[in-house]
C-alpha cells in the first residue's frame, strides 16, 4: 500500500500526484486510463506516476490514513454533488483562516495537468488570492497550443489595478498567449455595460471569454472582506442588493443564496462576465477553501454550475458536515 511521509510537502506536489495514482491503482482496482480520468492526467503520466510511486519506495503493506481520507472526501464530495471531479489536499497545518498554501500547490497541480493534458485550447481563467496562490506555486510550463482567458473584468470602478489579477502571471509562467477584459468587474447600468462591450477589440475579447471550454475560477462569499467588496469592485447600493437576495456565495460576479439559485440578478446582469447560460455550457472547476468559504462553495455545489471543485482538507469535512443530504 502507501507512505507519502517522505515526500508529503515537497512543493510542486507531484510525489502527492504519485501517490494518489498508486493508491487508486493498488488499493483502488482502477485502470491507469481510469486514473488519468480521476487525477486530470495523460494516461502517459498516470503510468509514469504509478512507476514513480515504486521506484520512490511509497509502496507499502499498508494504506497511510492521510491520503486514503482524501481519497474518501473527494469520492464523497464528487458523488453527493455531481461532480466530475474533486481534489482535496492534505491538511498542511496553516495557522490562517485561509489555507493558501494548500491550496496554491492542489490549484497549480490542477492547471498544470490540465495544460499538459492539452484538451481544451482555450482556459478561462478568474482571479483572487486564492487562484494568485495557485498561478504563483505552478512551475513554468509549455503550453503548447493552449490560450488563456479573463473570465471577469479585472479593475476597480475607479478603473485602479486588480492586486490579484493572475492572467499576466500565466502568461509569464506559460509563454502562452493570454487575454485581459480590460473592464471593470461590473458596470454601473446595464447601458454602460452594452457601451463598454462596444469599444474596438473589447468584444471580442469578452466572446472569447464567454466561450471557454474550461473555466478555473475562485469562490467569493459577502462578508465584510469579500474580495469583490473589499477591492471597490462593487458599489454600496449593489451590496445592499445582493445581501437582500440573502445571497452567500459568488461566482464570477454571479450570486446564489444556501439553495444554490441565483439571487441579486440585476447586480448580475451588470458583471463583465458570461453569463449562466454560458457557464452552463463550460465546464466549470472551482478552487476554495477556508471557514469563510464553507457556505459559499456548499451553495454553489447545490447551484449545478460547477463541474469540479479543489479544496482543502479542512473545508472538505467542514462542507460534508454543514450540507449532509437534504
Amino acid at each position: 500500500m502507501l507512505n507519502e511521509a517522505p515526500h508529503r510537502h515537497d512543493e510542486n506536489g507531484e510525489a502527492g500526484l504519485a501517490v494518489r495514482a498508486a493508491w487508486l491503482y493498488f488499493s483502488g482496482g482502477m485502470t491507469q486510463g481510469q486514473i488519468a480520468k480521476r487525477l486530470g492526467v495523460t494516461s502517459i503520466k498516470a503510468h509514469r506516476l504509478i512507476a514513480r510511486a515504486n521506484r520512490d519506495g511509497l509502496v507499502r503493506v499498508f494504506v497511510d490514513a492521510e491520503v486514503a481520507e482524501c481519497l474518501d472526501l473527494e469520492e464523497t464530495i464528487r458523488q453527493r454533488f455531481g461532480l466530475d471531479f474533486c481534489s482535496v489536499a492534505p491538511d498542511l497545518g496553516e495557522e490562517t483562516p485561509l489555507p493558501l498554501r494548500a491550496l496554491g500547490i492542489a490549484g497549480a497541480n490542477f492547471l498544470k495537468n490540465e495544460i499538459e493534458r492539452g484538451e481544451h485550447a482555450l482556459i478561462g481563467v478568474g482571479h483572487g488570492r486564492t487562484l494568485a496562490a495557485a498561478v504563483n506555486a505552478m512551475p513554468a510550463v509549455a503550453t503548447g497550443r493552449t490560450r488563456f482567458v479573463s473570465v471577469l473584468g479585472g479593475f476597480t470602478r475607479r478603473f485602479a489595478a486588480n492586486p490579484y489579477d493572475v492572467i499576466h502571471r500565466l502568461a509569464e509562467k506559460t509563454g502562452a498567449e493570454a487575454f485581459q477584459i480590460p473592464l471593470p468587474t461590473f458596470a454601473n447600468t446595464a447601458e454602460d455595460k452594452a457601451v463598454l462591450l462596444s469599444q474596438p477589440g473589447v468584444a471580442e475579447v469578452f466572446d472569447l471569454a464567454c466561450s471557454a471550454p474550461l473555466v478555473f475560477a475562485g469562490i467569493g462569499d459577502v462578508t465584510e472582506d469579500a474580495f469583490l467588496f473589499a477591492n471597490s469592485m462593487v458599489g454600496t447600493d449593489e451590496i445592499g442588493e445582493i445581501r437582500a437576495g440573502r445571497a452567500v456565495g459568488e461566482l464570477l460576479g454571479h450570486y446564489f443564496n444556501s439553495d444554490g439559485q441565483p439571487v441579486a440578478e440585476a447586480v448580475s446582469a451588470r458583471a463583465l462576465s458570461p453569463t449562466l447560460a454560458h457557464l452552463s455550457a463550460s465546464r466549470v472547476v472551482a478552487l476554495a477553501g477556508g471557514a469563510d468559504k464553507v457556505s459559499p462553495t456548499l451553495a454553489l455545489l447545490r447551484s449545478g454550475f460547477l463541474d469540479g471543485l479543489v479544496t482543502d482538507e479542512i473545508t472538505a469535512r467542514a462542507i460534508l458536515a454543514k450540507g449532509g443530504e437534504r
